[in-house]
């Protein structure tokens, strides 16, 4: 079984002990948490290598992302 694979069957379980709008809320909190510090965390990896750098946050607060 693959780690993806593994991951989907715990998702699974933990969307089975949720019981209220309240508990499903903090479960979304919680995983929007998880990947924000995740992606954080690579930003922070990245700056620290050098590959990026102020201007280059400038840059993507300046982008118009619409689709």
């Amino acid at each position: 079984m693959s780690y993806s694979q593994m991951a989907q069957l715990e998702y699974l379980n933990a969307l089975n002990s949720i019981n209220t709008e309240a508990e499903l809320r903090d479960f979304k909190n919680l995983l929007a948490h998880y990947f924000a510090e995740k992606a954080q965390k690579a930003i922070d990896a990245l700056w620290d290598e050098g590959v990026i750098g102020e201007e280059t946050i400038e840059q993507w607060g300046a982008e118009h992302m619409r689709t």
